[in-house]
Parts: structure tokens; sequence; C-alpha cells
């Protein structure tokens, strides 16, 4: 099970290889990781990796469904230090199904029980504030793998039920960061932060969701976008990447950007609110906040590309304008004038 202790040699290795494995696995998430200073870069990077591990099985087309939502389980029970389960057993268990030469993401995978060897070396309170999160991401996952069983891929079906979903892919690690970071927040800030968690986390997983129709349909065969809402645009989810629906399917990303607007002010509250202490700062999560603004206005502009280009996003030029401009000493009392800004037109 997790626990335990290690010697700091071992545990300084272990988490070196973790934040060598943040950047293979998502450069997205690395400049979040890399935005932190120390102890919070940290534990925000092992505990990212804890739920990539969750993340790779519950994508894995090639895994039959009860066979993913076993292993997913058998993840939880490696997780929960009540029971006997190791991470080991579950590397065992997942073994047969990782691929002859295994890309980033199941690297993590295969380390599995090097990543919680990471995960013992954090101090007891971060543990607690980690681990809970996980195993919810971890179960609801395996829940809706089990809901489409049949189907072959995920069919979300009604806007509620794409947020449920949301909560449990990225809900659950907006939460994650909310308790690692208010535990330095005074009681009111602390407050705020975790009211406002649930839509700094949404913003983010729906603009994902509005922008990645295509890779989630071809590569993952999930269709995310609300079957109600693709019935009203006389779309048929089983071609919702196809281009002659491009049009169509953009109405319906249009209004889940539109969804995704309306957690921007409550992900802004959140900002606001956090403390810069333990390593945490402005930019690490400002950028990824920027960024989903930027990304909004793209999509309301050319919402049809989802589906013809496939690739909608900001500039790599806009990405260093916001790295570069809320670095340092930025205040945050601008942050609604800058978020405004890049609403409306490119910073740059």
């Amino acid at each position: 099970m997790v626990g335990g202790h290690q010697s700091p040699q071992p545990a300084a290795d272990e988490r070196a290889w973790c934040h060598d494995a943040v950047q293979d696995v998502s450069r997205t998430f690395a400049l979040t990781v890399d935005a932190l200073d120390e102890p919070m870069a940290t534990r925000i990077c092992v505990g990212y990796l804890l739920c990539r591990v969750a993340d790779t099985v519950e994508d894995a087309t090639s895994i039959p469904p009860e066979e993913q939502a076993a292993l997913l389980r058998a993840y939880d029970r490696a997780l929960d230090p009540d029971d006997g389960t190791t991470a080991a057993e579950f590397g065992d268990a997942v073994e047969a199904h990782v691929p002859a030469e295994p890309d980033a993401d199941w690297t993590v995978v295969t380390e599995a029980p090097r990543v919680f060897r990471a995960f013992e070396s954090l101090d007891a309170d971060a543990q607690a504030a980690i681990r809970p999160t996980v195993r919810e991401m971890t179960t609801g996952m395996a829940s809706f793998v089990e809901r489409y069983a049949g189907d072959g891929g995920l069919r979300i079906q009604s806007v509620e039920e794409l947020e449920e979903y949301c909560w449990y892919v990225a809900g659950t690690v907006g939460e994650l960061v909310t308790e690692l970071l208010a535990a330095d927040a005074d009681g009111e800030a602390a407050a705020t932060m975790r009211e406002h968690a649930r839509s700094f986390a949404l913003l983010l997983q729906l603009v994902n969701v509005a922008k990645d129709v295509r890779p989630d349909y071809h590569e993952e065969n999930n269709v995310y976008l609300p079957a109600t809402w693709l019935d009203e645009a006389g779309v048929d989810p089983e071609r919702v990447a196809d281009p002659s629906n491009a049009d169509r399917v953009g109405g319906v990303v249009e209004r889940v950007v539109d969804r995704a607007r309306g957690y921007a002010d409550g992900a802004q509250r959140w900002l606001e609110a956090m403390p810069t202490t333990s390593g945490n700062t402005v930019a690490a999560w400002t950028v990824p906040y920027l960024l989903a603004v930027g990304t909004m206005r793209e999509l309301r502009e050319r919402p049809e590309d989802v589906v013809a280009d496939g690739d909608v996003k900001v500039s790599r030029a806009e990405v260093h304008a916001v790295l570069t401009h809320v670095t340092g000493d930025f205040d945050r009392s601008a942050l609604g004038s800058l978020r405004e800004r890049i609403a409306s037109r490119p910073l740059a």
C-alpha cells in the first residue's frame, strides 16, 4: 500500500524522475510545474502524475471496458491506505496491456511504483490533500467506463452528464490543487478557493472538450459533445468528426464555449484568493486560465475548425506573451482587465 518512509537520496531520485516525466507527458502542465517553486512544484507534479496513470488507462481503446474498469478499481485499491494492494500489484495487472513501445503516458503507467514512492516522500498533509482526489477521479472514471461499456467509447448524452464527467477528470484535479494551496490560506481565502475550485477546473476542461472534438473521436472513440445538442443540430454522434458536419458541429462547440465562459468569473475569484506561499506562484495558474480565455476567443471566431482543421488554439507568440506578462510581479488586481483584453484580441 502507499505509505511509509524513504531515505533522502532515493526520494530525491524519484522526485527528479517525476519532474522529467511530466515534461514528456504534458508540455502544457509542465509549464505550470515549471512556474512553481518548491515544495509546491513537486507536490503538484507528483499529484498530476498519479492522476495521469488513471487517465491513460481510461483513454486506452485497446483495453476492453470491463478490464479498464477493473484496472481502475485496482489502482484505487493501491491508493487506499487501508487496503493491502500495492502499486507493484497494479503494475502486474496492467502489464499485459502496455504497448510494445510505450509512449510517455504509458511509461508513467509502467513506472507507477516509482510515482507512488515519490508520493510517499511528500509530507503527510500533502498526501492527505492528494490521495482522496486521485481516488475520486479513478472511481469516477471507472463508473463512466462501465456506463458505456457497450458503446465502444464514451457517448455523453447531456450537458449535465458532460459536467459530471468533467468533474471526475478535471474537477478532482482542481480540488487537489485547492487543498494543497488552501493549507496556507486564511479562513476567508480558503473558503473562497473551495467555493470556486469547480469553476476553475470546469472552465479549463470544457475548453478542452470544445477544441479537441476530432482527436477525441479518432484517437479515443469518445464523443463528449452532448448528444442532445448534437441531435438538435442534426448531427449523428458517429459522424461528429466528418468534415461535412463542420458547420453544424461548430454550432454545438459554441454552446460548450458559452457554458465554459459561465465559469470564468468563478475561476477568476479562485485565482484572486489563492496564496503565494510554499512555492506557489500567480503565473502557474494564471497562465492556463488566460490561455483558456484566448482559446475561447479563437473557438468563438472559428468553431467549425475543430472539425475542419482539428487544431484550434492560441498562437505560440500569444503563449509567450502571456507567460511574459504574468511572470514576476504581476498585480492580480489587473487580472480582470487583462482577461477582457485577451477575450477580444490576441495578446502580443
